[in-house]
């Protein structure tokens, strides 16, 4: 029985959630021949406040605070634009 969990920094709306499980669902479907009866989604929100990347709390990154001193080049976390 697959299980994937999930964890997303912020939130999602609720027809977000639903689609990315159906999304998740359909590929384990499509790709590892699993019964869309048995896979189940976890979907975690974390807060901003409590997740940080390149030594910053998202919440204060996504306030406009000062960057880090080091560079978010090819950071999977960095703000759009950076």
């Amino acid at each position: 029985m697959p299980f994937v969990s999930i964890r997303l920094a912020g939130s999602a709306t609720r027809e977000q959630k639903a689609g990315i499980v159906a999304d998740v669902t359909s590929s384990l479907v499509t790709r590892l021949g699993k019964n869309p009866a048995a896979v189940q989604v976890v979907i975690e929100e974390v807060s901003t406040e409590n997740y940080g990347a390149g030594g910053q709390l998202l919440a204060d990154r996504d306030a406009g605070a000062a960057p880090a001193a080091s560079s978010n080049q090819g950071d999977a976390h960095a703000a759009p634009g950076q």
